[in-house]
């Protein structure tokens, strides 16, 4: 997939015509509201020219990946699609296949190039050799690069029907779904969220359901409950009892610990409920997790940091969740929320210490808007990506990509004069991120947090990866 970056004068007939791709499918692809506004400095995604395929009688999943020569995964996930049940006669499928019809002037060397292969892979995959002519008209297969498989959890923080809905949307790019969060109490009971109507979303759409405690909220860091529960094994105990009974109850399959702002002379005995947490849960067919504050060293100081203690987590949970964002903290000064740099130097500290295979990157979908010059303590406005295009468009800002941290940003004058500085996520930003997954060999994303509208990136992530279902 192609990333465009809008200049002046580009028109989306014009990108139409110079990529040979739909004006519609551009749309879909970015989820572009006002196609006839296209922001300068902003990217587009220029989507692949897939088959589109019409459903047969006695047609299956199985036979028409036959036919294509390509996976019922990858069709599955194409179309958007999370069971075979969901087919039908009629139905239009993506099929994740390209072919060239050669035209005029065409050669192997310019076809490699327009679709990002190389030449002896289009010789290779139509079973050609150097000496071969090209015809105009022959229908040569363009060949991809195999996908990497991972796992995508998604965090959710609406609950009822309308946090279910947001997993519906997103399912077939999910692996993983963590209503976000029971909240312990200080005698070692659950505060309890209306999470059924998203786990049965997640269970009909064959996502596995994580159920996630943590010690603070919106009003309390959580240090004071922290140590009350982590320094007393009876109240570990109840905590651990009452996790089971929830998850039994619920139909959660595994579990995200997130404690945060824990006093570092709790290190031990935060390590300490995490092997306590595997004793009790593994035995009854549950995994466990953890979500864990971006270091770049062991002894790195902070309250944020110092409980938590990489190498023990690596070492006694099935998997860990790297928080590799807020930089751009919605109390501080503006920048990149999730800067690629800092990541970088996050990850190259984790895979020291945790076994690669456990390691999801932490990935923020919303945009930040900060009143210029920063006063202390004055908040930035949160909301999603979407909106970050709105408001470059009603203030007519130019988009602006910051090579340091591979993130997009704009500045502009609102009606009362007051200066903005905007930092958001775009295909270019999301791409990077994508590629730091596969450099690093990681084993999936995990978003923070569902809810905030990025058509970009999910197009994005299913023209990079498989995702894994369970």
């Amino acid at each position: 997939m192609d990333i465009h970056v809008v200049k002046s004068g580009d028109t989306l007939t014009r990108l139409s015509q110079q990529y040979s791709v739909s004006t519609h499918a551009i749309v879909r692809a970015n989820g572009l509201e006002n196609p006839n506004i296209l922001v300068v400095g902003s990217s587009l995604l220029i989507p692949k020219p897939y088959i589109r395929y019409k459903v047969q009688p006695k047609d299956t999943l199985s036979s028409i990946s036959t036919k294509f020569g390509t996976t019922v995964r990858a069709i599955m996930q194409a179309s958007h699609i999370t069971n075979e049940s969901s087919m039908y006669i009629g139905k239009t499928l993506t099929i994740p296949v390209i072919y060239h019809t050669v035209k005029p002037g065409d050669t192997f060397w310019n076809i490699a190039k327009k679709y990002s292969t190389t030449v002896q892979a289009i010789l290779q995959t139509n079973h050609l050799t150097n000496h071969s002519l090209l015809n105009i008209g022959q229908t040569l297969r363009i060949p991809e690069a195999p996908k990497l498989i991972i796992d995508v959890n998604g965090f959710t923080n609406i609950y009822g029907q309308v946090g279910s809905q947001q997993v519906r949307e997103v399912a077939s790019d999910l692996t993983y779904i963590s209503p976000f969060g029971y909240r312990i109490q200080k005698d070692g009971t659950l505060k309890s969220i209306d999470d059924e109507p998203t786990i049965q979303a997640a269970l009909s759409n064959h996502i596995i359901p994580i159920m996630v405690i943590t010690n603070f909220s919106a009003t309390e860091a959580g240090t004071a409950l922290a140590d009350t529960i982590l320094s007393n094994d009876n109240l570990v105990e109840k905590l651990l009892t009452n996790v089971i009974t929830t998850m039994r109850a619920k139909g959660y399959r595994g579990l995200n610990i997130d404690f945060e702002n824990v006093s570092p002379t709790n290190l031990e005995h935060y390590n300490a409920l995490l092997q306590k947490a595997v004793d009790r849960l593994h035995p009854l067919g549950y995994f466990i997790s953890s979500s864990l504050a971006p270091k770049t060293s062991a002894d790195q100081k902070g309250l944020l940091y110092e409980s938590h203690d990489y190498a023990a987590h690596g070492r006694i949970l099935d998997f860990v969740v790297l928080m590799t964002y807020e930089w751009g903290y919605r109390l501080g000064p503006p920048q990149a929320i999730s800067p690629i740099n800092q990541i970088r130097n996050v990850l190259d500290y984790a895979v020291t210490v945790i076994p690669r295979n456990k390691i999801f990157l932490g990935f923020q979908v919303y945009a930040r808007d900060w009143l210029v010059p920063h006063v202390k303590g004055q908040e930035a406005q949160t909301f999603d990506v979407q909106e970050a295009f709105r408001r470059a468009v009603k203030y007519n800002a130019e988009i602006q990509y910051d090579q340091a941290t591979q993130s997009p940003f704009y500045r502009y004058i609102d009606e009362e004069g007051h200066h903005h500085e905007v930092w958001f996520e775009d295909a270019r930003s999301a791409q990077a991120k994508f590629n730091l997954v596969k450099e690093y060999n990681l084993r999936g994303i995990s978003y923070w947090v569902l809810g905030y509208p990025f058509p970009q990136n999910w197009t994005l992530l299913e023209d990079n990866f498989l995702i894994r279902k369970l």
